[in-house]
């Protein structure tokens, strides 16, 4: 598996997940599959941020090396490719709503997010569970 032979600069955890998730979109790919259950290439393109095309190709190539994602025809119609996360891109749920509360704490006036950042620094578990049920990895 490619995730396995990717260069790292550095030992640190820091460092390697950084190699991994470090750009402006890598995250926001993930958080539309995670929050807001996109699987089609099209449905990514339509997200708030306007990722380009051939920089949105890229990122899902990358994340389906790294082993965070799957690349799939659909079942429903085998013209289209599905995107769908492994175990490993679920273990960044944590990590995306605390990204998610700190931005609408510290960068955000009205973000629309309050009710999900109350349940989450409420209950984490909770909310990570929940999250994890409908993406089917319970």
């Amino acid at each position: 598996m490619l995730a396995q032979t990717l260069s790292h600069r550095s030992s640190c955890p820091v460092s390697c997940a950084l190699d991994i998730l470090g750009d402006k979109w890598t995250l926001l790919v993930l958080r539309d599959i995670l929050l807001k259950r996109k699987r089609y290439f099209r449905e990514f393109l339509t997200s708030p941020e306007k990722i380009a095309s051939n920089i949105l190709a890229d990122r899902l190539k990358k994340l389906e090396a790294a082993g965070m994602i799957l690349r799939r025809y659909d079942p429903n119609n085998g013209c289209k490719i599905a995107y769908t996360v492994t175990e490993k891109g679920t273990d960044l749920i944590p990590v995306i709503l605390e990204l998610l509360r700190w931005g609408a704490k510290h960068e955000v006036v009205n973000n629309g997010h309050d009710q999900l950042i109350k349940q989450f620094e409420r209950n984490p578990e909770e909310v990570i569970a929940e999250i994890r049920l409908s993406l089917g990895m319970g």
